[in-house]
């Protein structure tokens, strides 16, 4: 096992990519910053409180190395990292730092002083303002960080909500991608039609463009069914009340644009479609229900590779609490400022470079493959798979890679998580990729934390539920 140094800690990384070397893995910085707090007789834990919609906190406590032992730098680093996960996972408009209860003049300095270095961050202009507008928006708040005592921060709400698992009746599935899109027929649980079509929305600033694909999907499932009794949808965004709040399938559209004709979309389709019941769902949380259906199990983590990275949650009580799930946009690779740069958000070493379909582009030149950059992002996918069937030692080392972070990736999931199932899914992991995928997830996970490797379950599932699963599971919503 190398190690590195970064910021003052020396970090036992364990093992990178050939492709990719200086990966540096969150959940081995996260430790190290860890084990520099557990053996400094000055740290002490903050409190994050993320308040969201409704009134629901979100709670997590993490150590802090008071000032004054030369990792203040690290100190800063890690709680930014931090916020951001957590952000991105369970979603917030408002943190909330608080020191202990009975803290040290010093400690309520510092917490006070690490509120206001991250308020700064996530400040208009900020190195995460990206970030901080984004909730903004989700949440129709304003962002803000700030520090109180513990006496006068929220206490946690964490509801668990009731997600599908019905497939009585007629149904219509629809499962829309960046890439595909993927619409079921089903009768009483039994699957009469599916159909996948190449669609390009990110690329499409006409929202009649999404509309037409999505009425054209629904019409045509409808018309494999005697009748229609309600629709699913799950697709790349957040949706509150069956309506788009944010969304990347739309992505070109204006602002102005997007209010008029895209919030409401789903239910106008739905309503060309004889007007029955459709609820929207953001499609990381049916790749969970999906898994979750499909083993007849709860405590699920799903995660879809394909133009981005979606994932979604299934709890042990087999709901979902209302976490964001935008692993897409949490930080994988802390070496800063040499990572990948997601071009959205400005922000480095993000899941979205490490568990899509741009991840297998970005490392094809270090494997030795060009590709056509006038091609698709999907097709581009597609000759990188293709040369792997071929027995292409660049593409398998593609695969390995993704792996390898992937294996790095679940040790951070799982602290956040406690998941015992993951279940892998997407484009990506089509193939014999997905199967290379799995081996070095697997893996890494047994060399780095032995104990979550012996309690956690990784799957692929069989190509028909890799393809087409999450548009039946919607059918169930």
């Amino acid at each position: 096992m190398h190690t590195v140094t970064r910021l003052g800690l020396t970090i036992p990384v364990g093992r990178t990519p050939a492709l990719d070397p200086d990966f540096l893995p969150a959940a081995a910085f996260r430790k190290a910053y860890r084990a520099a707090a557990s053996s400094n007789a000055d740290s002490f834990p903050v409190r994050i409180a993320l308040v969201r919609e409704g009134g629901h906190v979100s709670v997590w406590e993490e150590p802090c190395i008071l000032s004054g032992h030369g990792l203040d730098e690290a100190t800063e680093f890690h709680f930014e990292r931090l916020l951001k996960t957590l952000l991105w996972l369970k979603g917030g408009f408002r943190a909330i730092l608080s020191p202990p209860a009975a803290a040290t003049d010093a400690q309520v300095r510092q917490t006070g002083a690490l509120a206001r270095r991250l308020a700064a961050v996530y400040a208009p202009g900020g190195a995460r303002g990206f970030d901080a507008d984004f909730m903004a928006g989700v949440y129709d708040a304003p962002f803000s960080v700030e520090a109180v005592p513990r006496s006068d921060a929220p206490a946690a709400s964490e509801p668990s909500v009731p997600i599908g698992g019905r497939l009585d009746g007629c149904r219509i599935g629809l499962d829309l991608g960046g890439s595909d899109r993927k619409v079921s027929a089903v009768v009483d649980g039994e699957t009469v039609y599916s159909e996948e079509i190449v669609w390009h929305p990110k690329t499409e600033s006409d929202p009649d463009y999404h509309y037409a694909g999505i009425l054209d999907a629904l019409r045509t499932a409808a018309s494999k069914l005697p009748r229609v009794d309600s629709i699913g949808v799950s697709a790349a965004g957040i949706y509150v009340d069956d309506r788009a709040k944010v969304a990347s399938l739309f992505l070109k559209v204006p602002k102005d644009v997007f209010r008029a004709k895209v919030r409401d979309i789903f239910l106008r389709a739905a309503a060309e479609v004889g007007g029955v019941p459709v609820r929207v769902v953001n499609d990381g949380d049916v790749t969970a229900l999906a898994g979750a259906m499909a083993l007849s199990t709860n405590n699920l983590l799903g995660i879809a590779m394909g133009t981005s990275e979606a994932a979604g949650y299934v709890d042990r009580e087999g709901g979902i609490r209302g976490w964001l799930n935008e692993l897409a946009f949490v930080p994988v690779d802390f070496r800063a400022e040499s990572a990948p740069l997601d071009e959205w958000s400005g922000d480095v070493g993000c899941g979205v470079q490490y568990f899509s379909q741009d991840a297998c582009i970005r490392l094809a030149p270090a494997a030795g493959i060009a590709l056509d950059p006038a091609l698709p992002p999907g097709d581009r996918l597609k000759a990188i798979q293709k040369l792997h069937a071929e027995g292409h030692p660049g593409a398998d080392a593609i695969f390995r890679a993704i792996g390898i972070f992937l294996g790095h990736a679940l040790v951070d999931y799982a602290s956040f998580y406690g998941m015992r199932h993951v279940l892998v899914l997407g484009r990506v992991t089509s193939g014999a990729g997905g199967d290379r995928v799995l081996e070095e997830a697997c893996a890494v996970l047994a060399e780095t934390d032995p104990a979550l490797a012996a309690r956690i379950e990784i799957l692929l599932p069989d190509e028909k539920i890799r393809r087409v699963g999450q548009s039946i599971a919607a059918a169930s919503l």
